[in-house]
């Protein structure tokens, strides 16, 4: 199979267009660079439309994790509740503070975090979950809030996938103690690199503003402007995170969007879930009730015994078709320094590790046409199709 000399389609192609030229052009002759009066405003921008009472903004959604078990106070030996189907920044930053990840299995048809996987995993010195809303659809967080109720457990969310999800009428970020959300370039809303950190929890705010700017005194970063003073103090040995003004440029226009293109990232996945819904060789995503998507990633399960292609073949033949795609995620426990640290095993993991076997991320961003969307769709039915047991 060859793509025939068509333009290869990228699994993602971000949505930046002249209003964040703009924005960023203007940022780029006011001399601001770095954190400055752009980054507050789209703090307060964000703040708002999640519904909290501040956003913290920071130059990754790993730095906002880190910062979050920070402030919750997370320390070594400590233990985190983590899911294995998430990417490693998830589990890696329990790791900085000292403290020990320990996975749970996946939902067989969310793949968001099993809550009665979470009890099984919790011991006296558990300290906080981290929900990771797998694909942009919201983890069963009554379950989890009761969870961590019982036990005294932080609740911090990671949102990287879930802008702008809700959950039973609630926006996500306005739920646990401190949800964490990413703009990296593949994301929701993109800033290239950046993220945000949401709480209504005014010590955690003020202690993350402070540590994502090397610990050093409340508003340091108006010290070079007409309010500001020479004089600081370093309260606390803090980090270097600190969102610049050009990201936030880019994220004030974004956000004005981010309705925008979620509606069109949901009328691709409507346009899959029909195009693969005669295909009993393919399982498209599950969507509970109550949940609304986000639909950051659509993610195709493969069913083994009806199909000779395996999954990496699957995604092979994809290429050849001139189809990008991606699969997320390699579970925590295969990789190996999680599997040799950790002491996990595969068979620990029976959901993450069979959905890993099976999973595919088709192209779903709003600038797909929709010619682009039936070109995978006639893809994947072509391929599906051809390799029919």
């Amino acid at each position: 199979m060859s793509n025939s000399g068509r333009e290869f389609m990228p699994f993602h192609v971000p949505e930046i267009g002249e209003d964040e030229i703009r924005s960023v052009v203007e940022t780029l002759r006011s001399g601001w660079l770095t954190t400055g009066p752009k980054t507050k405003t789209f703090e307060e921008d964000f703040r708002k439309y999640i519904g909290t009472r501040h956003a913290v903004a920071v130059n990754s959604g790993t730095a906002a994790l880190h910062l979050a078990l920070d402030a919750t106070g997370i320390g070594p030996g400590d233990e985190v509740i983590v899911p294995t189907m998430t990417f490693t920044a998830t589990a890696e930053v329990v790791v900085y503070l000292g403290a020990r990840p320990v996975l749970v299995d996946c939902e067989p048809d969310t793949l968001n975090l099993d809550p009665s996987d979470i009890e099984r995993k919790i011991t006296p010195r558990t300290k906080a979950i981290i929900p990771v809303h797998f694909g942009g659809q919201a983890c069963d967080m009554d379950k989890i809030l009761a969870i961590a109720g019982n036990y005294h457990l932080k609740v911090i969310e990671d949102a990287a996938h879930a802008l702008p999800a809700r959950y039973k009428g609630k926006r996500v970020g306005a739920i646990g103690d401190i949800t964490c959300f990413s703009f990296y370039v593949t994301k929701p809303i993109a800033t290239g690199e950046g993220g945000m950190a949401t709480t209504n929890n005014s010590e955690w705010a003020e202690k993350m503003q402070m540590m994502s700017l090397h610990g050093i005194s409340k508003d340091a970063w108006k010290r070079y402007s007409s309010e500001g003073s020479w004089y600081y103090e370093v309260l606390f040995p803090g980090y270097k995170y600190n969102m610049t003004d050009i990201a936030a440029a880019l994220g004030i226009e974004q956000l004005k969007k981010c309705d925008l293109f979620w509606e069109a990232r949901q009328r691709i996945a409507a346009n899959y879930d029909e195009g693969f819904r005669d295909l009993q060789e393919i399982e498209t995503p599950s969507c509970r009730p109550g949940s609304e998507h986000a639909w950051h990633l659509y993610v195709i399960k493969l069913e083994p015994k009806r199909l000779r292609l395996n999954r990496n073949e699957f995604i092979a033949a994809l290429k050849d078709k001139g189809i990008g795609t991606s699969v997320h995620f390699i579970p925590l426990h295969l990789h190996p320094f999680y599997r040799d640290n950790f002491g996990c095993k595969p068979e620990d993991f029976p959901n993450a590790s069979s959905a890993f076997e099976r999973i595919v991320s088709l192209p779903i961003y709003p600038r797909m046409t929709e010619a682009d969307v039936e070109t995978v769709t006639e893809a994947v039915r072509s391929i599906t199709k051809q390799s029919r047991r």
